[in-house]
């Protein structure tokens, strides 16, 4: 499996990245995968290791595309739970990335779930990305293109990757006692695990709800890391080994020829507007508990699916 950052994708999009695919990218896509000795590395047709070419001439991909990334709640188990749910549309015509964020205990229809319904991370544990992808579709009406995954450790190298010097976020009374974080709550400077911690927090008022914010938050503060890093000529030389870090820790199914156009489109079409939304939207749900699953978002899905559609439209507007 080819291996790409989730964040990397959300912030090359949020950054303005052009994404090059065609129908013969795709098809090959399964046929490649076992062909990748490393991530700049081949075998041609003679059974030689070649080196993949990173300066092959590129398009700007002009299709909006929607990707399904992630977050697992694992450190390498067989099984786990997606942590993380989030849709990004990339408009590129538009320079413009909506983000959704889909909370992790929606009460969705699992077509492999033995009492058909349960919480929507729970389908990840069922089936993988396969069966999330299937789940996400069926139940909020969003055609997914592409999937990447990150879990704990490859989050933390993503962060220490791209903001090795942290990232200023605000620190409430609780996340200092849960966290163990030295100080005073207002705003602070976290790193890697501690970052972790920050975006997985949710022993307060505003349990899943906070959170989802914080995640959101954080994926914006990495693009403009991303924008700082690499919005210039030696930050471009630096790509490669970035991305080279980057490409160990997710996988994805977005072929290794695009990863390069991603990055060398950086500065090109730059993205001006980033909106947010947080699927059940207010309003539009109500806390159950079931005995197979425990406590839920008991969701209006037809409200819902208006919302993300009127927010996927031109008038649509975060909430």
């Amino acid at each position: 499996m080819k291996r790409w950052s989730i964040c990397m994708v959300l912030v090359f999009l949020l950054a303005g990245c052009g994404y090059f695919s065609s129908d013969q990218n795709l098809n090959t896509q399964n046929e490649e995968t076992t062909d990748i000795v490393s991530p700049f590395q081949h075998v041609n047709e003679d059974g030689e290791i070649k080196e993949t070419p990173r300066n092959k001439p590129f398009s700007t991909y002009q299709k909006t595309t929607n990707f399904l990334l992630i977050g697992v709640d694992s450190r390498g188990e067989k099984n786990s739970r997606s942590d993380v749910i989030m849709v990004a549309r990339y408009e590129p015509t538009d320079k413009t990335v909506k983000l959704v964020s889909l909370m992790r205990d929606s009460y969705v229809k699992i077509p492999e779930h033995p009492l058909n319904y349960g919480k929507l991370n729970h389908a990840y544990y069922y089936g993988g990305k396969t069966l999330l992808k299937e789940t996400v579709e069926d139940n909020f009406g969003i055609p997914i293109d592409h999937v990447a995954i990150i879990d704990f450790e490859g989050f933390v190298s993503v962060i220490n990757t791209l903001a090795p010097n942290g990232l200023e976020v605000e620190v409430s009374e609780e996340m200092i006692r849960d966290l163990k974080l030295a100080g005073e709550p207002g705003k602070r400077v976290l790193k890697g695990e501690e970052l972790l911690g920050y975006v997985r927090f949710r022993h307060d008022a505003e349990s899943d709800f906070g959170r989802v914010n914080r995640q959101q938050q954080v994926l914006i503060s990495l693009k403009d890391e991303a924008v700082k890093q690499l919005g210039s000529l030696e930050g471009i030389t630096q790509l490669p080994d970035l991305l080279s870090e980057m490409f160990k820790h997710v996988e994805t199914d977005i072929k290794l020829q695009d990863y390069f156009s991603l990055g060398a489109t950086f500065v090109l079409n730059p993205v001006t507007n980033v909106e947010t939304l947080r699927v059940p939207v207010s309003n539009s749900f109500e806390n159950k508990s079931y005995d197979h699953v425990g406590a839920v978002l008991q969701l209006d899905l037809e409200e819902n699916i208006e919302a993300i559609h009127q927010f996927f439209s031109d008038e649509g507007e975060g909430g």
